[in-house]
């Protein structure tokens, strides 16, 4: 006799104990407070763009599993490197024996190898440049001013990239976030390939750095977004892939809220960090949620939740799991 079974019962099924437990803890958590009413902030490092999350994370996007997003200046624009220029990546699987010279020959075509892909410079790069630029010189032109993420969302709502997409839309996260005005922080912009050309476009005069708001503003912005959003049921869950700047700076906001700007605050509702990175002291990797009670971003109240393995498994088979569209035949 067959029987259908979901991916969340296989996890039931399957996973018992050490980081297979954490996994499945920490996915009937997150799916509980979202049934509470809660909602779900996602912090992103790493190279997820690149490793093609938007697979599943466009889909948690627009079946509203995810709320806002913190991530970095790469993960932002990689999301669109992959739409415009997708047949034009190249896979490299057996990275682990190349030599200098292999990599400098792929230096050599115009790629930049993330791992095992790699990002085409003219296909993905200069296509993006230009028609970006002309939105930096027209909001200078205008006297505006739009966060990184703003430009991109005005990019995607319109026509300027329609008819240079070789990947699927539907994969593309930041293309289904700009459809939801999704809130949106890019801590440390500057440190992406459209931040280094900003920068140097303003170095040569071509448009000043006024046109585009700072890390700063949005902390100011995350205030407000943080407020709105953990008013409802179990407040609001940070969902962290990786660490670094994306996930250190919004979680901040919570005693920032409290001690700068002196105002109640909700404290966040859930906490679960996926890293590979090895544990060691004094690095961000050997802070166990716990020491964030200490910094009064976490209580010890709060669902906590460590996974210690590579995030290209485990958040698609936790996306897969929350939003419960496939099914298996077990026997």
């Amino acid at each position: 006799m067959q029987k259908e079974i979901s991916i969340l019962d296989l996890f039931q099924k399957l996973f018992h104990n050490f980081n297979a437990r954490a996994m499945k803890d920490a996915t009937l958590s997150f799916k509980k407070h979202l049934d509470d009413g809660g909602k779900m902030f996602l912090a992103m490092g790493g190279a997820m763009s690149s490793a093609q999350m938007g697979i599943t994370l466009a889909s948690m996007i627009k079946e509203g599993k995810i709320h806002a997003i913190s991530c970095t200046g790469a993960n932002l624009e990689e999301s669109v490197f992959r739409l415009v220029a997708h047949n034009s990546y190249k896979d490299y699987p057996d990275y682990r024996y190349f030599t200098k010279e292999d990599d400098e020959a792929i230096l050599n075509r115009g790629e930049r190898r993330v791992t095992d892909t790699s990002i085409p410079e003219e296909e993905a790069f200069r296509v993006v440049e230009p028609i970006i630029l002309k939105r930096w010189k027209d909001a200078e032109a205008k006297g505006q001013r739009f966060f990184p993420h703003e430009y991109f969302y005005q990019l995607l709502l319109s026509d300027d990239l329609k008819d240079k997409y070789e990947g699927n839309p539907e994969h593309c996260w930041l293309l289904e976030a700009a459809k939801k005005n999704l809130p949106i922080v890019v801590p440390g912009w500057e440190d992406s390939t459209l931040g280094n050309i900003f920068a140097g476009y303003c170095k040569a005069g071509e448009v000043k750095p006024t046109v585009m708001k700072v890390g700063i503003e949005y902390m100011m912005y995350l205030y407000d977004q943080y407020q709105e959003l953990s008013a409802g049921g179990p407040g609001l869950g940070f969902f962290q892939i990786g660490g670094g700047i994306s996930g250190d700076f919004p979680i901040c906001v919570v005693p920032s809220i409290k001690y700068d700007l002196k105002k109640p605050v909700r404290p966040w509702g859930y906490f679960c960090q996926i890293s590979d990175s090895t544990t060691s002291y004094g690095s961000y990797s050997g802070a166990t949620p716990n020491e964030k009670i200490t910094w009064d971003k976490l209580t010890k109240e709060t669902p906590m939740f460590v996974i210690e393995s590579d995030a290209t498994i485990v958040a698609p088979l936790m996306f897969e799991a929350i939003l419960d569209r496939y099914t298996l035949t077990e026997k």
